[in-house]
């Protein structure tokens, strides 16, 4: 499998009662893949893992397997704290079909870095199939150095890496000690999509395209084909959302502008509560501007 694109960080669909809403999963589904994204990504920090328990993300990745139909890789996420458990539902999601398997490291407790080597390694020898790491050091409070993934990029069945630090010259150092294997660099950041391409990324991993699929598709498809200037126009244009996605709780805002762009995928689950009346005029404003309504 090829790791390469724009691969949607898709939001989970939840109907009024806070389950999740397949119905509206395979709609976003449809809509991403017509709009010629490269894979789908699911159960990341837009899609709500850490509110959703085993049974419902496995029952969740098997719809989504179901209607994606093969036409782009699933990719799945199935971190967690403990590796025992990561391993355990890693072996599940093979089973019901996942294409790969992200795995953000553990948060809470900062491990170190050859605890977590070890951690990965572990997962890697218990499963079978492609493992991406998932680097997002702001919300779990570990770094995963460039050393270590040099060391990881040597394991068969780790290929590739997610990172949303926010850093280009993060996603740089782990280009630069990754060559010469058979391993690739995504961003984690809709920000620095263009800039990472640019010096030797595959693609990324993008929350906006869920709504801003077009332009998203854009800034990689302008990439390959040389245009840098659209490709930069188009890597600008997705700014506007961006603030707005600041003004609430992750994905509180990003699941509200699909909704009022025509798929309802809900609320975030609880703790996160619905937007206010001023954030969801300032995302009627941006949908206007992208011309979405």
């Amino acid at each position: 499998m090829q790791l390469k694109g724009i691969i949607t960080a898709m939001v989970t669909p939840f109907d009024e009662n806070q389950n999740i809403n397949q119905a509206a999963a395979q709609k976003l589904i449809n809509k991403l893949i017509s709009k010629g994204i490269d894979g789908i990504f699911i159960l990341g920090t837009n899609g709500e893992f850490h509110v959703l328990n085993d049974d419902e993300k496995i029952d969740f990745t098997e719809m989504v397997v179901k209607a994606v139909n093969k036409r782009v890789p699933v990719y799945v996420g199935t971190g967690g704290n403990s590796t025992k458990h990561v391993i355990e539902l890693s072996k599940r999601m093979e089973k019901v079909g996942a294409d790969a398997l992200s795995i953000i490291t553990p948060f809470l407790v900062p491990i170190k870095q050859n605890e977590l080597v070890e951690h990965y390694k572990c997962i890697a020898a218990k499963v079978n199939r492609p493992i991406v790491l998932y680097n997002i050091p702001k919300n779990t409070g570990i770094n995963i150095a460039p050393e270590s993934v040099r060391e990881l990029a040597r394991i068969e069945n780790i290929v590739g890496i997610k990172d949303s630090s926010g850093d280009i010259s993060n996603i740089e150092a782990y280009i630069n000690v990754s060559k010469g294997e058979d391993f690739s660099v995504l961003s984690g950041s809709d920000s620095l999509i263009l800039k990472a391409l640019q010096i030797g990324a595959v693609g990324a991993i993008a929350a906006t395209s869920n709504l801003l699929t077009d332009i998203d598709v854009a800034i990689y498809r302008n990439f390959i084909k040389g245009d840098l200037v659209q490709a930069q126009k188009n890597q600008d244009e997705i700014e506007k959302l961006r603030t707005v996605l600041k003004l609430g709780t992750i994905p509180s805002v990003i699941k509200r502008a699909v909704t009022l762009s025509g798929i309802n995928v809900g609320s975030a689950r609880s703790p996160v509560s619905a937007v206010n009346a001023k954030i969801d005029e300032k995302i009627q404003e941006t949908l206007t501007y992208y011309n979405l309504h």
